[in-house]
């Protein structure tokens, strides 16, 4: 048994390269699971320069010297960060203090609704079913309407702690764009001369990295419009928080999207009922999902790696119960990370022994 053991840590950890790659990638998950909550500002601040970097690039090509770049760059993220702070947020609480307090009145024509239905499929349904379901709605409704009143009146730390984000984060974004090449050399500076292997994986990763967090930006930014836009169009309320919802669902795939068509459905249940501007409503809505993950998703995507529907999905879940939103937003490009490191790390191939 230890030589079995001893012949595998041979194979796989006899370059010292290997080992160092082995300890940092223990070291920084450590760090993140326990200290999470404390680097947060760093982490948010490290991905959405990242994300930026690729628009410094782009005008330094086009002649702008670097600060200057930098600058223009910075400015309009703040301009971006500040309409959505300004604009979007304040209509989202609006759209959602509205919802709750409609939700006694579509609770009411819910039970109109499905108090028909046993009369007019009465060898599917009876009405003592249509009662225990509309029993547990209505449970399920008032419990969670009760979280929410709980969540509103714990949440002023964490109201404190975002508002110390956002002077923070802009900050440090800043810094990290400005500096981004004295920052790689101060922390290039401790690792071994030699990195081949962090060089391989580095490029094998960096290009689906950027792809795929810039295009996933980008996605959620069209989806929301186009579907804000399309709800606007058919006059369905609360149009700005379901767009926010479907816009930010295409984050998470396949799951997503399921999940967020049950809000739009239901709302749009309640306001138009069983008629044709329903039936308007939920094929404009598919019609958005499919142009999204039939032509959005492969023009954004073409650069980044196939993985297979399985692993996208245990990702998900996997990343999103460590690291929560975050994790499920990185999900793919840390399973792209994990490939490339299978990909590049060094083997040692032994003889076989002859008989």
């Amino acid at each position: 048994m230890l030589k079995i053991i001893q012949n595998w840590f041979e194979r796989y950890f006899s370059d010292e390269e290997a080992v160092i790659v082995f300890l940092l990638l223990v070291i920084s998950t450590f760090l993140i699971l326990t200290l999470g909550a404390l680097v947060a500002p760093v982490i948010a601040s490290i991905v959405i320069a990242y994300i930026l970097q690729g628009l410094v690039v782009k005008l330094q090509r086009l002649g702008f010297r670097h600060i200057y770049a930098v600058l223009t760059v910075f400015a309009a993220f703040l301009g971006v960060t500040l309409a959505t702070v300004l604009v979007l947020l304040p209509m989202v609480a609006t759209q959602v203090s509205s919802l709750f307090k409609e939700l006694p009145n579509m609770l009411s024509n819910a039970q109109s609704l499905i108090k028909l239905l046993p009369q007019q499929y009465p060898e599917i349904i009876s009405e003592e079913a249509v009662a225990s379901i509309y029993s547990q709605v209505t449970n399920e409704v008032t419990s969670f309407t009760q979280w929410v009143l709980s969540f509103s009146l714990s949440s002023i730390p964490t109201v404190i702690a975002i508002m110390i984000y956002a002077v923070l984060v802009p900050i440090m974004v800043f810094f990290f764009l400005k500096d981004k090449d004295q920052l790689l050399a101060s922390f290039s500076s401790i690792l071994p001369t030699e990195r081949r292997l962090m060089k391989e994986i580095w490029r094998e990763s960096n290009v689906q990295f950027a792809n795929y967090i810039r295009g996933k930006v980008l996605e959620i930014v069209i989806v929301g419009v186009a579907t804000y836009l399309a709800f606007v169009w058919v006059g369905l309320e609360y149009s700005v928080l379901l767009a926010i919802l479907v816009g930010l669902s295409v984050v998470i795939p396949y799951i997503g999207a399921a999940v967020v068509t049950i809000p739009v459905a239901l709302i749009g249940l309640f306001q138009f009922g069983w008629g044709s501007d329903f039936i308007w409503l939920m094929v404009i809505y598919g019609v958005i999902q499919g142009l999204d993950g039939n032509v959005l998703v492969p023009l954004l995507f073409s650069e980044v790696v196939n993985l297979h529907p399985v692993i996208i999905i245990t990702s998900v879940l996997l990343f999103g119960g460590f690291w929560g939103i975050w994790g499920v937003f990185f999900a793919i490009p840390l399973a792209t990370l994990i490939k490339a490191i299978f990909a590049a790390w060094p083997r040692i191939s032994r003889p076989s022994a002859q008989i």
